[in-house]
């Protein structure tokens, strides 16, 4: 039984399934399709049009046609685009709610979650499109007039994540759509639904033809290599892997593209002996648990002070054993499947090699017996230095707990890595919150809470977590060239 008045075939039936480009909806080259898979039974939920070389290049033609007449708007006629788009995202947000379910795997009451942050960052870049500033002022010598403009970078390439694909999809075209910038987006072939449902949005919401426009494929390299390679884009946006994020550099500096990275995490979670034990809890079900763990800015290294690991511990493997796993549509489910094999068995090996190296299993462990991707929510105490799940983006429901002692060891412990995308920290001791706070090398840092995400401030890394930042006054200034006109008098 669905957990919302919509079905899943009423959902899937409004989904569009075909390209868009231009403001059209078209098939693919040849026809060509895919099998969008359902990861809570391992099935496939439908088949969408899968993008050739000439589709996608197609579509960059339509965004470079558009370009000109689209920065040509006025930003109220932009941030209007972008209001309606916020209220069609509420009217449709049940309907959309199951679709991202059924492609993602993440419970309806989480889509439903993320489709309100998608607003958020649709609401905050409708209300930034009028406050695109620059400056005159009276040069030092007094002999001329100094005149800063921001203008849109121009034609520009967006590669989103299957994990949030509507709020990733809405925190990248919204500010582009708010400076001026037409877009081509490629949506993770593992979740392709929401954004093509997020683009028939835009649509209905004035957005003119050519200014966004999506291409699916179940081939990203042969698309997006191409893509930048034609030198007809100047800004590329992408999220993703590390791994990936600096082969799209290495290709973009080709053509000098302005690029945003927001890549791979490993977030240190460090709890104090002073810390709250109650809201360290609630912050590491949170930062966790969403999305079965697969966030970039899930905690993946816990460092609990060795005074209150084993109480930490204990309680920690309560909450982990309450989740009720199952296919997100289904009632009282709050723990979907990873989003594929790929992932299933990348956190089993993790798992595998820490309890090899002498982690002490607390809970979980196992991948369960049932159809689809899943695997059980697991606590792991004391995880020796070395161990692959310290080193790596773990990406699913796995807390691998390590012990600390001093706040200088901690510091050196949650920093001895190459990312640097979010920290959290739990303390009531206000000087040591803002010196480790200052101390963590990490874009990011949560403070006594499990979430750093707001449409308001700034989303990013530092070290090989990232270039850029997404969302705040900063999201739309990486849309944004800084144009300086010198004026005699």
């Amino acid at each position: 039984m669905t957990s919302s008045t919509i079905t899943e075939s009423a959902a899937l039936a409004a989904a569009p399934m075909e390209l868009f480009i231009g403001g059209q909806w078209r098939k693919a080259t040849g026809e060509a399709t895919f099998d969008v898979l359902d990861p809570s039974t391992g099935t496939p939920l439908c088949k969408i049009a899968d993008a050739n070389v000439d589709d996608a290049l197609s579509a960059l033609d339509a965004a470079v046609d558009a370009q000109a007449a689209f920065a040509a708007t006025s930003p109220r006629a932009r941030s209007r685009m972008l209001y309606r788009t916020w209220e069609l995202l509420g009217e449709r947000k049940d309907e959309l709610a199951v679709l991202m379910t059924l492609e993602a795997g993440k419970p309806v009451a989480e889509s439903a979650a993320e489709i309100e942050l998608a607003r958020e960052f649709v609401l905050h870049f409708a209300e930034e499109a009028v406050r695109i500033s620059g400056n005159y002022q009276e040069a030092p010598n007094g002999g001329s007039r100094m005149i800063v403009l921001h203008q849109p970078v121009g034609p520009t390439l967006l590669v989103t994540p299957w994990n949030f694909p509507m709020s990733m999809g809405c925190r990248k075209v919204a500010p582009a759509i708010a400076a001026g910038c037409t877009v081509v987006v490629k949506p993770a072939k593992e979740t392709p639904l929401t954004m093509l449902a997020l683009a028939e949005i835009f649509r209905e919401a004035g957005v003119p033809a050519g200014a966004v426009n999506v291409v699916t494929t179940s081939s990203s390299s042969s698309v997006i290599g191409p893509l930048i390679g034609s030198g007809k884009a100047r800004k590329l946006s992408f999220t993703g892997s590390t791994e990936v994020g600096k082969l799209l550099l290495a290709q973009a500096s080709e053509h000098v593209m302005k690029t945003s990275m927001e890549l791979g995490g490993n977030a240190p979670f460090i709890v104090f002996d002073d810390a709250d034990l109650d809201n360290a809890l609630e912050g590491i079900m949170l930062t966790k648990m969403r999305n079965a763990g697969e966030t970039c800015t899930a905690a993946n290294r816990i460092f609990v002070h060795s005074s209150v690991i084993d109480e930490f511990s204990t309680r920690l493997a309560e909450r982990m054993s309450g989740f009720t796993m199952g296919r997100g549509v289904d009632d009282g489910v709050d723990l979907g499947p990873l989003i594929n094999a790929r992932q299933q068995s990348s956190v089993a090996g993790q798992v595998d090699d820490a309890v090899e190296r002498g982690a002490e299993l607390v809970v979980g462990g196992t991948i369960p017996d049932r159809a689809g991707f899943f695997y059980e929510p697991t606590v792991l105490k004391n995880v020796p230095a070395g161990s692959r799940i310290l080193k790596e983006e773990i990406f699913g429901p796995v807390t691998p707990l390590v012990a600390f002692d001093t706040e200088e060891e901690v510091i050196a412990l949650a920093n001895d890595t190459e990312y640097g995308l979010v920290s959290y920290i739990f303390t009531e001791n206000l000087r040591r919150a803002i010196r480790v706070s200052e101390a963590m090398e990490s874009g990011m840092v949560g403070l006594n809470q499990g979430s750093v995400s707001n449409a308001a401030a700034p989303f990013g890394g530092v070290k090989q977590s990232g270039l850029g930042r997404e969302g705040g006054p900063e999201g739309i200034a990486e849309f944004l060239e800084t144009k300086f006109i010198a004026m005699q008098v």
